[in-house]
């Protein structure tokens, strides 16, 4: 073979060294901020754990759109707290309501005294005290009349603020449903690019072998031999970041389902 055949491999294989230690240089400082993310002083002795993961190509997205929104509108804080709010403003028109009935108080008071002034008689002053005791009792009927436009008022802004928390919980659930259609649609759509790239590196593996073996012979450049080389590292590349992104996708639909979120996948 020609001698610049080996100069073009000697040519990529530097080229791959230099992208290998970009690489390397690029996990460090990924390592490094991770470690400052997590506050820890130093990423010395610091790793990230991967755990070994299958997927089955035959395997289906658990459950339908319907049935993973009805599961997540029972445990979403945001769809509790708008309940709550609708609930908070339905308590409050009821209170507005109230300022329309009319109320009926009930009193009673209890009076003594005492005087050095004429005392004639010269009682003590626990006589006085027993003597001039008096006791009242009063009931007053109390009817919303002059201000009733400002009852009408109140009862009217509560009424909006309900209505308000109606459209503010209606909005909440439309949103969620929104989200659990396109992390729905998003893990079917992972799943099937996932399939396709075990396709694609089957393919290039076979490629790849076929190439290599005429390389070894001579019967193709370096330059064929290279690109073969890197339609498969790509072809595994693709699959590795489809095979993540199905997991994280399918972990989507698990946090809206409730399930705690593990390192585990079945």
């Amino acid at each position: 073979m020609a001698r610049g055949n080996l100069l073009q491999i000697e040519s990529q294989a530097g080229q791959e060294e230099l992208q290998l230690i970009t690489m390397q240089n690029q996990l460090e400082t990924s390592y490094l901020n991770i470690t400052q993310f997590l506050e820890i002083k130093t990423p010395a002795g610091f790793e990230v754990i991967t755990p070994e993961i299958s997927v089955d190509t035959n395997s289906i997205i658990a459950g339908n759109v319907d049935e993973i929104y009805q599961i997540a509108t029972g445990n979403r804080p945001e769809i509790r707290s708008s309940e709550m709010k609708l609930a908070a403003s339905e308590y409050d028109l009821k209170i507005a309501k109230g300022g329309r009935i009319p109320t009926l108080a009930l009193n009673y008071s209890f009076n003594t005294r005492y005087t050095y002034i004429n005392n004639l008689e010269n009682l003590s002053f626990k006589e006085q005290f027993q003597n001039n005791k008096t006791s009242a009792v009063g009931l007053a009927l109390n009817i919303p009349i002059l201000n009733g436009w400002q009852v009408n008022k109140n009862i009217a802004n509560s009424k909006l603020s309900v209505e308000n928390s109606q459209y503010s919980l209606e909005g909440t659930k439309k949103q969620l449903y929104k989200n659990i259609q396109k992390a729905y649609t998003d893990a079917v759509a992972s799943l099937k690019k996932y399939n396709a790239s075990l396709k694609a590196v089957a393919s290039s593996e076979e490629s790849f072998r076929y190439t290599e073996q005429k390389f070894n012979v001579g019967m193709v450049t370096s330059v064929d031999y290279n690109a073969s080389k890197t339609q498969l590292l790509n072809a595994q590349a693709d699959m590795s970041q489809a095979k993540y992104e199905y997991i994280f996708k399918t972990k989507v639909l698990d946090f809206y389902k409730g399930i705690p979120l593990t390192l585990d996948y079945k």
